[in-house]
């Protein structure tokens, strides 16, 4: 059976940096470490004045396609994952692919382009969709490129503020991928929750402590889900563990939840019996509520372990440090977070060949997704092609006046002109608007 992955991908950051400590927090009137150390983030990145979710997405397609030796004939599917999406019709894959047409002599008539929508998911459910695809036999030989591209802003002075971003990733999807192969086996968890949404706004309204909650229950649902098709997990079966990452705190959560879910009954709770006792079981208890306090107290007393702390130190904290520079993608948080840990043991020079990822997606509304993925032996050829180290250091770092600025201009219910800090090279960008109120976009050499 031929084996069906990512192949490779590339990321694209807006170019302006917002520092959370040094810029945001003291008009905040806050503490910086509430940023650093409590949400785990230092800086947020913006797009530009020439930016928006579609040239971000084309420049880190383009990007992908040349390195990659790609012509349009190449791909027969361009699926778009964004909730950040300004047509309530026309999916942002074609303005990407009107954009790709402005640099190729071949074009992508015959490609099938569509955009995915389930908040943060998405990117994923769009692997999932070439995956099939592919699986099925009906991509005659071509590829799919995939792009999860967004702009998440909050409304100002919406406690999520601290946590917005920019950016895009772009995928291939293929037979033979050289860098992970994605599992058969998925798990999911999913309900009618109203943790976190839009309706017809730009801005989400959010209630905090639910969507935490409904995050967490999501996640469990759906690695038991994986684990009945899947067999057990267990900490030594995966080498990292790239969750959907709104900001990092979150993420710290997840992974206790995870581990305890993962030990239990097996000789990683034995050995932490005489430390902290073994995992409280429902059936011990006549309460629920009196269970749910055991396990509250026990993970607490879990989290401090050194056992647990190596753990999450090897297999989740690599997974965080872009996210901590560039905050919230959205539908492509998750993989910038896998190519975060694979970055990590590209500069560790850790040979992760043959290893497996377990992947953790969400999106709000609500739905968890779990599924497994191979690293390949060209992964870190595809690895050490990024340039997000640079794209990151390169950033301009706006002032909390700048950054009022970029919020108008980015807010769809206000028309802002504003200068840009940059200098568009090499890439597309956003001129202005047609004659329907049609985005319109060039490449600037």
């Amino acid at each position: 059976m031929t084996d069906v992955g990512i192949d490779a991908i590339e990321i694209w950051t807006g170019k302006l940096k917002l520092d959370l400590a040094e810029t945001f927090a003291p008009e905040m009137g806050e503490d910086p470490e509430k940023y650093t150390k409590g949400l785990g983030l230092y800086a947020s990145s913006f797009p530009d004045a020439h930016e928006d979710i579609v040239t971000m997405g084309a420049n880190a397609a383009h990007r992908l396609m040349e390195r990659k030796g790609l012509t349009p004939d190449d791909i027969g599917r361009i699926d778009v994952a964004t909730e950040s999406a300004f047509d309530n019709s026309k999916p942002v894959s074609t303005y990407i692919a009107g954009c790709l047409e402005q640099v190729y002599d071949e074009d992508f008539h015959h490609a099938n382009k569509g955009e995915r929508k389930f908040a943060c998911i998405s990117g994923t459910q769009s692997l999932d969709d070439a995956y099939n695809w592919i699986k099925a036999g009906r991509n005659r030989g071509r590829s799919a490129l995939v792009v999860a591209t967004d702009t998440a802003l909050y409304a100002r002075g919406d406690p999520g503020e601290a946590t917005q971003g920019a950016g895009a990733v772009a995928m291939i999807v293929s037979e033979d991928p050289d860098l992970v192969e994605l599992s058969t086996e998925q798990g999911y968890g999913s309900a009618d929750e109203t943790d976190f949404l839009k309706p017809n706004q730009q801005f989400p309204s959010v209630d905090g402590k639910r969507s935490m909650q409904v995050y967490l229950a999501r996640m469990r649902e759906a690695l038991e889900d994986f684990e009945s098709v899947a067999g057990d997990t267990h900490p030594d079966d995966y080498a990292f563990i790239p969750y959907h990452t709104p900001f990092p705190g979150m993420v710290r959560k997840a992974g206790l939840l995870g581990y305890r879910h993962m030990i239990r009954g097996t000789e990683y709770e034995d050995d932490l019996a005489d430390a902290i006792d073994r995992q409280p079981r429902e059936d011990e208890f006549d309460e629920r509520e009196d269970y749910e306090e055991a396990i509250r107290d026990y993970m607490d007393d879990l989290k401090s372990t050194d056992q647990y702390q190596e753990w999450y130190g090897e297999a989740v904290d690599p997974t965080l440090d872009i996210s901590r520079e560039v905050g919230n993608w959205y539908t492509g948080s998750v993989h910038i977070a896998r190519a975060s840990a694979l970055r990590h043991a590209a500069e560790n020079d850790l040979d992760v060949t043959g290893d497996r990822l377990l992947v953790g997606s969400y999106g709000s509304g609500a739905q968890a997704e779990i599924h497994a993925e191979t690293v390949q032996e060209g992964w870190r050829e595809e690895i050490d092609a990024l340039d997000v180290d640079e794209q990151i250091r390169n950033r301009y770092d706006i002032s909390f006046e700048e950054y009022e600025q970029v919020h108008d201009r980015h807010n769809h219910e206000k028309t802002v002109e504003m200068e840009a800090f940059t200098e568009p090279s090499g890439e597309f960008v956003f001129t202005g608007r047609g004659a329907m109120d049609e985005r319109v976009y060039e490449y600037v050499e």
